[in-house]
């Protein structure tokens, strides 16, 4: 992190030690590790997704979506627990660990380009070109096709960019073409069943219920909405503390069995997702404060992940020390916790030791540039860095 933003997050810190509870520009922010779980954990507080495109000013029904078929990420109620119960099966950590091999090999290909020069821009170089491939693979998309969903995930998140009002037609034409790809690649596995998740979906069944076409578009632009630009992120959030604590960059290289711990600990420290958003379904009371239906509150997880009581030696970046008792709050909590979870832990559990080995005394260089600071998923936009040179292992992919 940068001075400005480890100094922002400080101060949300400190706030966070006076009051759990703070106003902001369109709701107000939930401080407090407790006090988050407790609206994350709470049915009667709905996802803020249902509502980004409304409060972005967008009119367009094609937008906006269907009420009565909405996304898994923004659904509630019965809808919600119905998706989740037939979807949870297909997303769990085996379907993840299949892919481990083929995340090693595109890491591997993506670093041997720039390993003898002894500089890369992470972002450019490994960040941004690494979840496609894995993405691809998960649903079963061929190669040729990469660069088609590349641009498909980059042009359907355009709807998070404060400039979304003047790409409407960018994001309208994005949905489209995918939405006839993925009817096709449908059509073609319930003749064809594979070893992917797209195959896994549909024959995801129980007591006789089952995804529909339009519901199994909707879970393939899920999966690449919020695996393509989280991972990203994540990755680049991850190298920079990493780069900013050189004895633990060699350490998990020496140790790369300390991996899943160090993907936590890097998730805790410092998330890509700094906070979430909900909107009272209801009259809610909470803590003696009445918060009407229709009222925001944007959970903090940054502080909550920082939260002494939770996470005692919290402003410490440490992957050898014992995993707290509580769960950080990176990937969320209650309903809508990550679906993708295990994915992406595959993906930074494969990463960052291949990364640690083959760019030994990572150090930041001149030029590292973050996203803005009201970026829903936060991350470098440049971070370029400099390394011990060393030999290509395998042919890129």
């Amino acid at each position: 992190m940068t001075l400005s933003h480890r100094d922002a997050l400080d101060s949300m810190v400190r706030l966070a030690d006076e009051t759990w509870i703070a106003k902001g520009l369109f709701g107000y922010a939930i401080l407090g590790y407790d006090d988050i779980t407790a609206v994350l954990r709470d049915k009667r507080w709905h996802s803020a997704s249902s509502r980004v495109a409304e409060m972005r000013g967008i009119t367009d029904p094609e937008l906006l979506g269907d009420p009565d078929k909405p996304s898994i990420l923004a659904a509630e109620g019965d809808v919600h627990t119905r998706l989740r119960r037939l979807v949870a099966k297909a997303f769990a950590p085996k379907s993840a660990d299949r892919l481990r091999p083929f995340m090693r090999e595109v890491v591997n290909g993506l670093v041997d380009p720039v390993a003898e020069s002894g500089r890369a821009d992470i972002v450019a170089d490994v960040c941004e070109p690494y979840p496609i491939p894995i993405i691809c693979e998960l649903l079963g998309a061929p190669k040729e096709d990469w660069q088609l969903f590349s641009r498909w995930a980059e042009d359907s998140l355009r709807i998070f960019n404060a400039t979304v009002l003047d790409e409407l037609d960018i994001i309208k034409l994005a949905r489209a073409e995918l939405t006839e790809y993925s009817l096709q690649m449908i059509s073609e596995r319930r003749n064809d069943p594979r070893d992917d998740l797209l195959t896994d979906l549909i024959a995801a069944e129980e007591d006789g219920d089952k995804l529909d076409a339009e519901e199994l578009v909707m879970m393939v632009n899920a999966v690449i909405i919020g695996g393509t630009d989280t991972t990203r992120n994540q990755l680049g959030c991850s190298v920079a503390v990493f780069a900013e604590h050189p004895d633990q960059w060699k350490l998990l290289a020496d140790e790369p069995d300390l991996a899943p711990r160090a993907v936590e600990e890097a998730l805790r420290h410092f998330g890509a997702i700094r906070g979430t958003g909900r909107f009272a379904s209801e009259d809610i009371m909470y803590r003696d404060v009445l918060f009407p239906a229709g009222t925001f509150v944007f959970p903090s997880t940054s502080t909550g992940n920082r939260d002494q009581s939770r996470f005692p030696g919290a402003e410490l970046f440490d992957i050898g020390k014992e995993p707290a008792a509580s769960p950080h709050l990176a990937l969320g909590s209650g309903i809508h916790y990550c679906l993708g979870a295990w994915l992406a832990r595959a993906e930074l559990q494969e990463a960052l030791p291949i990364l640690a080995r083959r760019m030994p005394d990572i150090a930041l260089a001149e030029g590292v540039r973050w996203k803005p600071p009201g970026t829903a998923i936060f991350g470098p936009d440049e971070l370029p860095v400099t390394f011990t040179p060393t030999r290509a292992e395998v042919d890129t992919f």
